[in-house]
Order: C-alpha cells, then sequence, then structure tokens
C-alpha cells in the first residue's frame, strides 16, 4: 500500500516543499563545515582546535534547543524558518569575508560557526515540527525517516562538494557557496504556507518551556530516548571530530580526500535513513540501536587499523549506516511520544541531546586525540560504541508504538 512506503508522504505538496527546502539548507551546512575544518586543519592548528569546529556547531544547538522549540511552538514556523535562513545567510557571507581577507584566525572561525549554529538551532525544530502538521498522523514516522534521509543525502554529496570546492577556491568559496544554498532555500519558502490545525499560542516563552521539561521528565519514554540519544553521540563523535586530521596526518591527503571520507559516512547515512522504516515494521527500537552501535563500532575499529583508502571509505558507509540508523530511531521516538501541541519542544530537545553529545564528545575526543594520537581515538570511539549496548540491558528503548494523541 502507498501509505505503509517510505516515500509515501511526499505525495503531501507541503511536505515535499519541506523536505526539498531542509535538504537544500543541510547541503549548505555541511559544505560550510568542511571549509571551516579545513581552513583551520590547513593553518596548521592542533587536533583539539580543529576539534572545536565540531563542538562549535553542535553545542548551541544542545544549549538553544528548548527555547528554539518553545518558540517553534508559540509563532508562525514560515516565519521563524526565514529569520533562521536570513542569520545563516549573513554569518557565511561575513566567514567569506574574513577568510578573503586573511582575518579568520580560529576564534573568528568558531565564533562565527557557533553564530551559524544558532540559526541552525532555530531551524531545526521549526522545519521537524512543521511535518507534523504536513502529513496524516498515520504517515508520521515515514515522513520523520524521509526527512531525516534528505538531512544524510545532503551528509553525502555536501562533503565531497565541500572539499573539492574548498580545493579549487578555498573556504571562501565553500562559506559563499553556503550562503547561496541558504538563499535558494528563502525563495523557495517565501511564497510557502503551512496549514494549521489551530492559531499559534500567544503565552511567555518561560513557562512554554517549563511545559516541555515537565512533559519530559514526567514520561519515563522520553528520558530514556533522551539519555540513550546523548550517550550514544557522545561516544561516537571521534570521526566527525577528526576526521579532517585523519585525512592530513593519517592519510596524507588533501580536502578533497577529506570530503570523501565524509561522503563516505553520508553514503551509509543515505542507506541507514531509507532502509529506517522498514527495520522499524520488523524489529524493535532497542533491537535497531544495539545493532547500530556494534555496526558503528566496529567499522572505526576497523578504521584504526589504516587498511588504505578504498577499504576505509567502505567501512565509513557501514559506519554511516548504523549511525544514522539509531539517530532516525530517536527522532522518530520523540516525535510518536509527543502531542502536537507541544511537538516543537520535545523534537527541540531530542535534537539538542543528540547535537549536545556530539559537541561534548567531539571536545573530549579532540583532546584525546591531541594526547594520545587520531587513530587511537578512532580505536577507542569504536570500542566504546560497542560497549554501548550494554546500557540498554538497564534502560531499553520504548516501542514504537505512542500514546494517543492528545
Amino acid at each position: 500500500m502507498l501509505h505503509t512506503t517510505t516515500f509515501a508522504p511526499l505525495r503531501h505538496r507541503v511536505f515535499a516543499m519541506l523536505v526539498v527546502g531542509s535538504l537544500l539548507a543541510n547541503l549548505g551546512n555541511t559544505v560550510q563545515s568542511v571549509g571551516a575544518s579545513w581552513h583551520l586543519t590547513q593553518a596548521g592548528w592542533p587536533a583539539d582546535v580543529v576539534a572545536l569546529v565540531q563542538t562549535a556547531y553542535n553545542l548551541p544547538i544542545m544549549l538553544l534547543g528548548l527555547p528554539a522549540g518553545a518558540w517553534s511552538d508559540m509563532v508562525d514556523k514560515r516565519r521563524m524558518l526565514l529569520a533562521a535562513l536570513f542569520g545563516m545567510l549573513a554569518v557565511s557571507l561575513l566567514l567569506a569575508v574574513l577568510v578573503q581577507m586573511d582575518a579568520a584566525g580560529p576564534v573568528v572561525v568558531i565564533t562565527l560557526t557557533a553564530l551559524l549554529a544558532c540559526g541552525v538551532a532555530c531551524f531545526i525544530p521549526a522545519a521537524a515540527s512543521a511535518v507534523n502538521f504536513a502529513v496524516p498522523r498515520g504517515e508520521l514516522a515515514a515522513a520523520v525517516a524521509l526527512n531525516i534521509l534528505g538531512f544524510n543525502v545532503a551528509r553525502s554529496f555536501g562533503p565531497a562538494l565541500g572539499g573539492a570546492i574548498t580545493t579549487l577556491g578555498g573556504a571562501s568559496a565553500a562559506f559563499i557557496v553556503n550562503a547561496l544554498a541558504y538563499l535558494l532555500v528563502i525563495l523557495l519558502l517565501w511564497r510557502w504556507h503551512l496549514p494549521r490545525a489551530e492559531a499559534p499560542v500567544r503565552r511567555p516563552i518561560g513557562p512554554m518551556m517549563a511545559e516541555g521539561l515537565r512533559f519530559t521528565f514526567a514520561s519515563p519514554q522520553l528520558r530514556v530516548i533522551l539519555l540513550r540519544a546523548f550517550t550514544f553521540t557522545a561516544a561516537g563523535a571521534a570521526p566527525w571530530a577528526v576526521m579532517p586530521l585523519f585525512a592530513s596526518e593519517v592519510l596524507g591527503a588533501g580536502s578533497f580526500v577529506y570530503g570523501l571520507l565524509l561522503a563516505a559516512l553520508g553514503v551509509g547515512a543515505v542507506i541507514g535513513a531509507a532502509s529506517a522504516t522498514w527495520f522499524r515494521s520488523r524489529f524493535c527500537a532497542e533491537v535497531i540501536t544495539r545493532a547500530s552501535g556494534l555496526i558503528y563500532g566496529c567499522g572505526c575499529v576497523i578504521v584504526a587499523l589504516e587498511p588504505g583508502l578504498p577499504a576505509t571509505l567502505a567501512l565509513l558507509v557501514m559506519a554511516g549506516a548504523g549511525w544514522v540508523q539509531a539517530l532516525s530511531g530517536f527522532a522518530v521516538a520523540g516525535q510518536l511520544w509527543a502531542s502536537r501541541a507541544i511537538v516543537g519542544r520535545i523534537t527541540a530537545l531530542v535534537s539538542g541531546v543528540t547535537f549536545g553529545g556530539i559537541a561534548v564528545g567531539s571536545w573530549g575526543w579532540g583532546h584525546f586525540a591531541e594526547d594520545f594520537g587520531i587513530t587511537t581515538a578512532f580505536m577507542a570511539s569504536g570500542l566504546c560504541m560497542i560497549a554501548l549496548p550494554l546500557l540498554g540491558l538497564f534502560l531499553p528503548l520504548p516501542a514504537h508504538a505512542a500514546p494517543a494523541e492528545t
């Protein structure tokens, strides 16, 4: 039946436009991230400094997740998306100008990356909660998985594209391409209108945030989802944090190979996201998450043994598939265990904790890599992921079934 397939939600025009817009924005974000990380790597900065690019990108998403989620439940989501996009556009252009002026040291790059992430923090809950209103409730799980698939399509093509752009035109070219991607999304959403079941809530943001926190802490299912999402991403953050140094110091390659390494993770992520609905229909959330951690961990451990570039790319495809199977599950579970009235806040909390795990993990693994080496960080991160499924023996993820809509 069409309504049970992964791509069925695309028949809804509003949802299709939302997916395209998110894909373009995430493509730009990925190109920008490659440019920023490689700019610092090429300048000779150590692993703990380069890893801070990932921390700067992910930490604001964690810190602003709940306020942004509350805001998305209070205002018109289209306006919130456009405001975030205009802000990110301005930051990208400023980065490009400062790099061209040779005035973009690590403090500038990391600070502006954090500012750009503030816009991303607002974009994520607005786009994710809009999905809840763009498709029928019965197609929500497939729609969320498809939205994540779009994100990972960007993660597949973006790194290689970013590496090629950085090689040809430098980091400033990557930032300009990012700005152009935002501009395209702004044009796409300018006349876009989301059908709403009710008017935006007009309440102070403090009580709105408190309501989201009370709902979360009162729900044992959501508490487990948040804890498992944080531990999963914190333990597995090493490859994302030190990949430019792995390309430069371990493989002795340039920015294009760095882009290929991230692209391999992205291709695996697309495979994981595209198959997520199929797996959820056959296996429980806990089984999927345990298997995903084992697959990702084994891939990292073998990559640490330096098997050569072709084998490394194949292993990273496998690891990326495992990574996104789990992250897709966390995102879907968060939306299914939330009512529509607070979906923006719950989505933002799950997203914030997930990105927060990457931020904290990137900072920690960056220091670990500086002290013990890049491949040792890969190895240790992989071993942590292999051991992590033991947590599921005490705190298993809730089943896919969700409570009735309230």
